[in-house]
């Protein structure tokens, strides 16, 4: 069947039919009209799937994919045409230029966190470009998954725009046909097999990954607007948004009342009790909500299978005699305060590493060693995942997990070692902004960084010694709403990038194009036998070159 698909797309490609502007425009119009005229079949669709809320559906999917189609429909014109490039004057007369052209027949691989606009943006841009389309949405989204491959071809050309269902299986077998490109969004381990399968056919991939993307902030940033902001990108869909704030570094000075701040804007977005508001969203699956069950601190979920009295009088027993050993062991080892404590640590420091960002291993993983005197110890807080300041409530039967800030967060908790993809929010207390950038650069590159602060210097040090696939200043989730800015990460959470023109080349090959009129065939200079006229002339143009 997959096989099948492939070589009719192909088929349709060759025939030539999807390179007019007028069947590309024809297409975008479709996809505009396929996500307005339904809304509701969207939103019920995403309810259904991750209990997402209607207003996060409209603004956060289905209006940027209308806005997209209708962004790169209007400069077709521009981006197709001839762009005249100058040549080199030995050459003269001579003329060249480069032209766009559609590489044929494109896989998109979407995920299930935004089911709708991580599937039909890559294709608005795709089609823009003059492809053949499949897609294959996520079997973790079915309700979604089975509305696109019911809508597509009501609304799209069912000959070179094509949907597949299913799970592993037929995405394996989807991979083991030569595409022309490979577009695939989701985690790293399947980027990796992806990559793989690509590999086999030196098909051309874009990769959209994640990984853990941090945000600082110290003391010249205006708290409240910050704890805002940073509560509406981690929480927006339930924390499962691939460019969300993983984590905090704040300074000493700040980072308790923003703690305690974001906790406050979480109350305002979403009320007393998060599980009755309409706005806040579940997670995905069981799968998922087990594994960021196992973030948060210890003690704090409790067993999935109700136990006899025996075993939870047991269990309570050992949880309160490990934290009594916990909290021991931190005043014996540190009876001298915070600041010995500090100093015995920066004693035994491994050698420090340096703030360049060269210096970072595109390999690292998220539990690389830290230098201890990057993070600060919070006193009071004994736990790896730390003290949580709100939420920490969950509901197995829902998929609920309350929106959790957790402050004084050790890096060696196992809210560090992954990206969390869920509405738990670690804050680390960091001295300062070089600090963090220590710490940011011991770990794999994020799809995103975002600084608040409004000092000049430090934004200006962020900006020229972190990497990351976007910088934002004062601004989660603001370039993912752009069509005029390129989306994409770098290292491990990712490979190229799309968005409006970005995305058209993605999707393009652009073509080199040279023309030399054949009278004067000034071309006879430079043919062989070469005597020594010709090596006087050749010395000649060598000083002009």
């Amino acid at each position: 069947m997959t096989n099948q698909t492939f070589e009719q797309l192909k088929k349709t490609y060759e025939s030539g039919r999807t390179r007019p502007l007028a069947w590309r425009r024809a297409q975008l119009n479709a996809l505009r009209r396929l996500v307005t005229e339904n809304r509701d079949a969207f939103v019920s669709s995403a309810m259904a799937d991750l209990g997402k809320p209607a207003a996060e559906t409209v603004l956060m999917e289905l209006n940027l994919v209308a806005g997209e189609a209708q962004f790169v429909r209007n400069r077709l014109s521009l981006w197709t045409a001839r762009h005249p490039k100058a040549m080199h004057w030995m050459l003269q007369p001579a003329a060249g230029w480069t032209i766009a052209e559609p590489k044929g027949v494109v896989l998109i691989i979407s995920p299930w966190n935004y089911p709708v606009l991580l599937a039909l943006e890559p294709m608005a841009d795709a089609l823009a470009a003059g492809n053949a389309v499949c897609l294959k949405p996520s079997e973790l989204s079915p309700n979604t998954s089975k509305l696109l491959a019911e809508l597509v071809p009501q609304y799209l050309d069912s000959e070179a725009v094509r949907v597949v269902e299913g799970g592993p299986k037929e995405t394996g077998e989807l991979l083991k046909c030569p595409f022309n490109h490979i577009f695939y969004t989701g985690g790293g381990h399947v980027g990796k097999i992806v990559m793989r399968a690509a590999a086999e056919h030196l098909t051309p991939v874009t990769l959209e990954l994640g990984g853990k993307s941090p945000c600082f902030v110290d003391r010249t940033a205006d708290i409240n607007v910050a704890a805002r902001r940073i509560a509406w990108g981690k929480f927006t869909n339930a924390g499962q948004t691939c460019v969300a704030p993983d984590y905090v570094l704040a300074t000493p000075d700040v980072a308790e009342a923003l703690a305690e701040r974001i906790a406050v804007a979480i109350t305002e977005f979403y009320g007393e009790d998060p599980k009755a508001s309409p706005d806040f969203g579940r997670i995905i699956n069981d799968r998922h909500f087990e594994r960021l069950c196992k973030l948060l601190p210890v003690g704090t979920v409790p067993p999935e299978e109700p136990s006899s009295p025996l075993v939870q009088v047991a269990s309570a027993v050992g949880a309160a005699m490990d934290m009594v050993g916990r909290r021991f062991n931190a005043v014996t080892t540190g009876r001298g305060g915070a600041g010995e404590m500090a100093g015995s640590a920066n004693n035994a420091a491994k050698p420090t590493a340096g703030s360049n960002m060269a210096a970072a291993d595109d390999g690292a993983t998220a539990s690389a060693a830290v230098e201890p005197s990057e993070i600060h110890k919070v006193p009071g807080v004994f736990g790896l995942a730390g003290r949580i300041v709100c939420g920490g409530k969950v509901d197995r039967a829902a998929r609920y997990i309350a929106p959790t800030v957790l402050y004084g967060t050790s890096p060696d908790a196992p809210v560090m070692k992954e990206e969390i993809f869920g509405p738990i929010l670690p804050i680390l207390v960091v001295e300062d902004a070089e600090s963090a950038i220590r710490f940011i650069n011991k770990r794999s590159r994020p799809l995103a960084a975002y600084v608040f602060s409004r000092d000049h210097e430090v934004r200006l040090t962020f900006e020229r010694q972190t990497s990351s696939g976007a910088l934002g200043y004062s601004l989660p989730l603001g370039h993912l709403l752009s069509s005029r800015l390129p989306f994409g990460g770098v290292g491990a959470s990712g490979i190229d990038a799309y968005h409006g023109k970005a995305g058209f080349l993605t999707f393009s090959h652009v073509k080199t194009v040279v023309t030399k009129p054949q009278f004067p065939d000034t071309l006879r200079l430079v043919y062989p036998p070469f005597n020594e006229a010709k090596a006087k002339l050749f010395n000649i143009i060598a000083k002009f070159s």
